[in-house]
Protein backbone atom coordinates (compact mmCIF):
# COMPACT_ATOMS: atom_id res chain seq x y z
CA UNK A 1 0.00 0.00 0.00
CA UNK A 2 1.17 2.93 -1.13
CA UNK A 3 0.46 6.29 1.58
CA UNK A 4 0.69 9.61 -0.03
CA UNK A 5 0.08 12.72 1.05
CA UNK A 6 1.35 16.31 1.68
CA UNK A 7 2.76 18.47 4.64
CA UNK A 8 -0.30 19.96 5.73
CA UNK A 9 -1.28 23.25 7.91
CA UNK A 10 -2.52 22.54 11.51
CA UNK A 11 -3.16 26.09 12.15
CA UNK A 12 -6.10 26.57 14.49
CA UNK A 13 -5.30 23.10 15.79
CA UNK A 14 -3.35 20.03 15.18
CA UNK A 15 -6.78 18.31 15.02
CA UNK A 16 -7.25 20.19 11.87
CA UNK A 17 -4.88 18.69 9.76
CA UNK A 18 -5.87 15.50 9.25
CA UNK A 19 -8.95 17.24 7.57
CA UNK A 20 -6.88 19.79 5.30
CA UNK A 21 -5.19 16.20 4.58
CA UNK A 22 -8.57 14.37 3.18
CA UNK A 23 -9.58 17.52 1.16
CA UNK A 24 -6.63 17.15 -0.90
CA UNK A 25 -7.47 13.46 -1.63
CA UNK A 26 -4.15 12.37 0.85
CA UNK A 27 -3.62 9.07 2.41
CA UNK A 28 -0.68 10.29 4.73
CA UNK A 29 0.24 13.25 5.94
CA UNK A 30 3.08 15.63 7.83
CA UNK A 31 2.27 18.43 10.14
CA UNK A 32 4.09 20.56 12.72
CA UNK A 33 2.77 19.87 16.44
CA UNK A 34 4.33 23.26 17.47
CA UNK A 35 4.95 26.55 15.52
CA UNK A 36 8.16 25.37 13.70
CA UNK A 37 9.99 28.80 14.24
CA UNK A 38 9.61 29.00 18.03
CA UNK A 39 11.02 27.39 20.73
CA UNK A 40 8.40 27.42 23.19
CA UNK A 41 4.52 26.33 22.84
CA UNK A 42 1.59 25.91 24.67
CA UNK A 43 1.44 22.19 26.22
CA UNK A 44 -1.50 20.12 24.12
CA UNK A 45 -4.78 19.80 25.93
CA UNK A 46 -6.50 16.73 26.33
CA UNK A 47 -9.23 18.06 24.24
CA UNK A 48 -7.01 18.83 21.49
CA UNK A 49 -5.52 15.48 21.82
CA UNK A 50 -8.92 14.04 21.99
CA UNK A 51 -9.93 15.88 18.44
CA UNK A 52 -6.93 14.93 16.99
CA UNK A 53 -7.59 11.32 17.62
CA UNK A 54 -10.97 11.58 16.40
CA UNK A 55 -10.31 13.37 13.30
CA UNK A 56 -7.46 10.57 12.02
CA UNK A 57 -9.96 8.05 12.66
CA UNK A 58 -12.79 9.65 10.93
CA UNK A 59 -10.49 10.61 7.78
CA UNK A 60 -8.63 6.54 8.43
CA UNK A 61 -5.71 8.13 9.36
CA UNK A 62 -2.98 5.62 11.70
CA UNK A 63 -0.07 6.43 12.93
CA UNK A 64 2.34 4.78 10.54
CA UNK A 65 0.64 7.36 7.73
CA UNK A 66 1.71 10.06 9.45
CA UNK A 67 5.29 11.93 9.66
CA UNK A 68 5.63 14.59 12.12
CA UNK A 69 8.44 17.31 11.89
CA UNK A 70 10.02 19.01 14.27
CA UNK A 71 10.79 22.89 14.76
CA UNK A 72 13.49 23.95 12.38
CA UNK A 73 15.69 25.85 15.10
CA UNK A 74 16.51 22.83 17.13
CA UNK A 75 20.34 21.58 16.39
CA UNK A 76 20.94 18.27 18.02
CA UNK A 77 24.65 18.89 17.24
CA UNK A 78 24.77 22.35 18.16
CA UNK A 79 28.65 23.17 19.24
CA UNK A 80 27.84 25.01 22.26
CA UNK A 81 26.71 23.44 25.51
CA UNK A 82 23.97 25.96 26.23
CA UNK A 83 22.49 26.09 22.40
CA UNK A 84 22.86 22.32 22.76
CA UNK A 85 20.85 21.74 25.38
CA UNK A 86 18.05 23.66 24.66
CA UNK A 87 18.28 22.07 21.08
CA UNK A 88 17.60 18.82 23.23
CA UNK A 89 15.30 19.84 25.47
CA UNK A 90 13.23 21.33 22.48
CA UNK A 91 13.22 17.74 20.86
CA UNK A 92 12.50 15.69 23.84
CA UNK A 93 9.44 17.72 24.09
CA UNK A 94 8.90 17.34 20.68
CA UNK A 95 9.01 13.37 20.97
CA UNK A 96 6.75 14.16 24.22
CA UNK A 97 4.06 15.62 22.14
CA UNK A 98 3.69 12.89 19.22
CA UNK A 99 3.29 10.40 22.12
CA UNK A 100 0.45 12.34 23.70
CA UNK A 101 -1.04 12.57 19.77
CA UNK A 102 -0.45 8.94 19.62
CA UNK A 103 1.98 9.05 16.76
CA UNK A 104 4.92 6.59 16.14
CA UNK A 105 7.61 9.01 14.39
CA UNK A 106 9.52 12.56 14.94
CA UNK A 107 11.19 13.54 11.75
CA UNK A 108 14.19 15.87 12.31
CA UNK A 109 17.22 17.32 10.01
CA UNK A 110 20.24 16.18 11.82
CA UNK A 111 22.03 18.63 12.72
CA UNK A 112 25.30 21.51 11.52
CA UNK A 113 28.79 22.03 13.47
CA UNK A 114 28.89 25.65 12.65
CA UNK A 115 32.69 25.44 11.69
CA UNK A 116 33.31 24.73 15.01
CA UNK A 117 33.27 21.21 15.48
CA UNK A 118 34.74 17.98 13.25
CA UNK A 119 32.00 15.96 10.83
CA UNK A 120 32.89 13.02 13.01
CA UNK A 121 32.22 15.16 16.67
CA UNK A 122 29.48 16.12 15.27
CA UNK A 123 27.71 13.40 14.43
CA UNK A 124 28.11 11.57 17.50
CA UNK A 125 26.43 14.46 19.40
CA UNK A 126 23.94 13.90 17.54
CA UNK A 127 23.67 10.52 18.48
CA UNK A 128 23.99 11.41 21.71
CA UNK A 129 21.15 13.69 22.01
CA UNK A 130 18.86 11.12 19.83
CA UNK A 131 19.60 8.19 22.57
CA UNK A 132 18.35 11.56 25.31
CA UNK A 133 15.41 11.63 23.71
CA UNK A 134 14.86 7.89 23.39
CA UNK A 135 14.91 7.86 26.80
CA UNK A 136 13.04 10.51 27.81
CA UNK A 137 10.21 9.19 25.45
CA UNK A 138 8.86 5.79 25.71
CA UNK A 139 7.82 4.85 21.95
CA UNK A 140 8.31 7.51 19.18
CA UNK A 141 10.69 6.51 16.34
CA UNK A 142 13.59 9.23 15.87
CA UNK A 143 13.71 9.78 11.75
CA UNK A 144 16.72 11.39 10.85
CA UNK A 145 16.30 13.27 7.41
CA UNK A 146 18.81 13.12 4.95
CA UNK A 147 20.24 17.23 4.17
CA UNK A 148 21.07 19.19 0.81
CA UNK A 149 24.65 19.70 2.16
CA UNK A 150 24.29 23.44 2.34
CA UNK A 151 26.57 25.51 4.47
CA UNK A 152 27.80 22.88 7.63
CA UNK A 153 24.52 20.79 7.76
CA UNK A 154 25.70 17.16 8.05
CA UNK A 155 22.95 14.15 6.76
CA UNK A 156 23.71 14.81 3.02
CA UNK A 157 25.89 11.89 2.94
CA UNK A 158 24.10 8.23 3.16
CA UNK A 159 27.41 7.54 5.61
CA UNK A 160 26.61 10.18 8.00
CA UNK A 161 23.09 8.79 8.71
CA UNK A 162 24.93 5.29 9.01
CA UNK A 163 27.52 6.83 11.24
CA UNK A 164 24.64 8.12 13.37
CA UNK A 165 22.64 4.86 13.55
CA UNK A 166 25.65 3.18 14.76
CA UNK A 167 25.85 5.64 17.62
CA UNK A 168 21.97 5.00 18.63
CA UNK A 169 21.62 2.37 20.96
CA UNK A 170 17.93 1.44 20.46
CA UNK A 171 17.93 0.22 17.46
CA UNK A 172 14.08 -0.12 16.99
CA UNK A 173 13.31 3.16 17.77
CA UNK A 174 15.50 5.14 14.75
CA UNK A 175 14.58 5.50 11.26
CA UNK A 176 15.55 7.75 8.09
CA UNK A 177 13.56 9.86 5.53
CA UNK A 178 14.80 10.25 2.51
CA UNK A 179 14.04 13.79 0.47
CA UNK A 180 14.56 13.49 -2.99
CA UNK A 181 15.81 17.06 -3.65
CA UNK A 182 18.09 16.50 -1.12
CA UNK A 183 19.43 13.74 -2.35
CA UNK A 184 19.39 14.53 -5.46
CA UNK A 185 21.27 18.09 -4.79
CA UNK A 186 23.81 16.22 -2.89
CA UNK A 187 25.44 14.13 -5.21
CA UNK A 188 23.00 11.07 -5.33
CA UNK A 189 21.55 11.06 -9.14
CA UNK A 190 17.33 10.03 -9.16
CA UNK A 191 16.97 11.56 -13.31
CA UNK A 192 16.39 8.14 -14.40
CA UNK A 193 15.00 4.35 -13.49
CA UNK A 194 18.63 3.10 -13.85
CA UNK A 195 20.00 5.94 -11.32
CA UNK A 196 17.23 5.38 -9.12
CA UNK A 197 18.62 2.03 -9.10
CA UNK A 198 22.05 2.50 -8.31
CA UNK A 199 21.41 5.52 -5.66
CA UNK A 200 18.96 2.85 -3.60
CA UNK A 201 21.04 0.03 -4.30
CA UNK A 202 23.64 2.45 -2.30
CA UNK A 203 21.20 3.35 0.44
CA UNK A 204 20.54 0.03 0.71
CA UNK A 205 24.37 -0.87 0.84
CA UNK A 206 24.93 1.76 3.79
CA UNK A 207 22.04 2.38 5.64
CA UNK A 208 19.55 -0.25 4.94
CA UNK A 209 16.01 0.34 3.79
CA UNK A 210 14.76 -1.83 7.16
CA UNK A 211 15.48 2.01 8.33
CA UNK A 212 13.56 3.65 5.83
CA UNK A 213 10.51 5.09 7.72
CA UNK A 214 9.40 7.76 5.23
CA UNK A 215 9.74 9.89 2.28
CA UNK A 216 9.62 13.62 1.25
CA UNK A 217 8.87 13.62 -2.61
CA UNK A 218 10.38 17.01 -3.86
CA UNK A 219 11.67 18.15 -7.11
CA UNK A 220 14.50 19.87 -7.42
CA UNK A 221 15.00 23.69 -8.98
CA UNK A 222 18.66 23.72 -8.79
CA UNK A 223 20.92 21.43 -10.34
CA UNK A 224 22.32 17.52 -9.78
CA UNK A 225 25.07 18.32 -6.74
CA UNK A 226 24.59 21.82 -6.05
CA UNK A 227 23.89 21.18 -2.65
CA UNK A 228 21.22 24.26 -3.13
CA UNK A 229 18.01 23.00 -1.34
CA UNK A 230 15.38 24.59 -3.39
CA UNK A 231 12.19 22.65 -4.04
CA UNK A 232 10.04 22.09 -6.73
CA UNK A 233 6.78 20.86 -7.91
CA UNK A 234 6.71 17.48 -9.14
CA UNK A 235 7.89 17.13 -12.88
CA UNK A 236 8.92 20.39 -13.32
CA UNK A 237 12.36 20.29 -11.87
CA UNK A 238 16.09 19.11 -12.72
CA UNK A 239 14.76 15.35 -11.84
CA UNK A 240 11.67 15.09 -13.51
CA UNK A 241 8.87 12.38 -13.21
CA UNK A 242 11.17 9.44 -13.74
CA UNK A 243 11.72 8.91 -10.37
CA UNK A 244 9.11 9.81 -8.61
CA UNK A 245 7.32 6.62 -11.13
CA UNK A 246 10.14 4.73 -10.12
CA UNK A 247 8.78 5.36 -6.53
CA UNK A 248 5.15 4.61 -6.45
CA UNK A 249 5.53 1.22 -8.46
CA UNK A 250 8.73 -0.50 -5.90
CA UNK A 251 7.21 -1.97 -3.11
CA UNK A 252 9.97 -0.92 -1.16
CA UNK A 253 8.46 2.28 -0.50
CA UNK A 254 5.13 0.70 0.52
CA UNK A 255 3.05 0.94 3.97
CA UNK A 256 5.29 4.48 4.63
CA UNK A 257 4.36 7.73 4.54
CA UNK A 258 5.53 10.07 1.14
CA UNK A 259 5.03 12.97 1.97
CA UNK A 260 4.90 16.57 -0.96
CA UNK A 261 6.65 19.44 0.26
CA UNK A 262 6.47 21.01 -3.13
CA UNK A 263 5.99 24.50 -3.50
CA UNK A 264 2.61 25.31 -4.96
CA UNK A 265 0.07 23.50 -2.43
CA UNK A 266 -2.45 24.51 -5.13
CA UNK A 267 -1.03 21.48 -6.88
CA UNK A 268 -0.96 19.06 -4.30
CA UNK A 269 -4.10 17.39 -5.18
CA UNK A 270 -3.01 16.99 -9.05
CA UNK A 271 0.22 15.69 -7.70
CA UNK A 272 -1.48 12.98 -5.42
CA UNK A 273 -3.35 12.16 -8.26
CA UNK A 274 -0.70 11.68 -10.88
CA UNK A 275 1.50 9.46 -7.95
CA UNK A 276 -1.71 7.18 -7.23
CA UNK A 277 -2.39 7.14 -10.82
CA UNK A 278 1.17 5.25 -10.93
CA UNK A 279 0.48 2.56 -8.87
CA UNK A 280 -2.67 1.54 -10.59
CA UNK A 281 -0.69 1.56 -13.80
CA UNK A 282 1.87 -0.74 -12.23
CA UNK A 283 -0.49 -3.27 -10.68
Amino acid sequence: MKYIGAHVSAAGGVFNAPVNAAAIGASAFALFTKNQKRWHASALTEKVIEQFKVNCQQYNYTASQILPHDSYLINLGHPETEKLEKSRAAFCDEMLRCEQLGLCYLNFHPGSHLKQLSENDCLARVAESINMALECSNSVTAVIENTAGQGTNLGYRFEHLAQIIAQVEDKSRIGVCLDTCHTFVSGYDLRTSGECEATFAEFNKVVGFKYLKGMHLNDSKTKYGSKIDRHAPLGAGEIGWECFKYIMIDSRFDNIPLILETTDSQLWPQEIAALKEFVKEAK
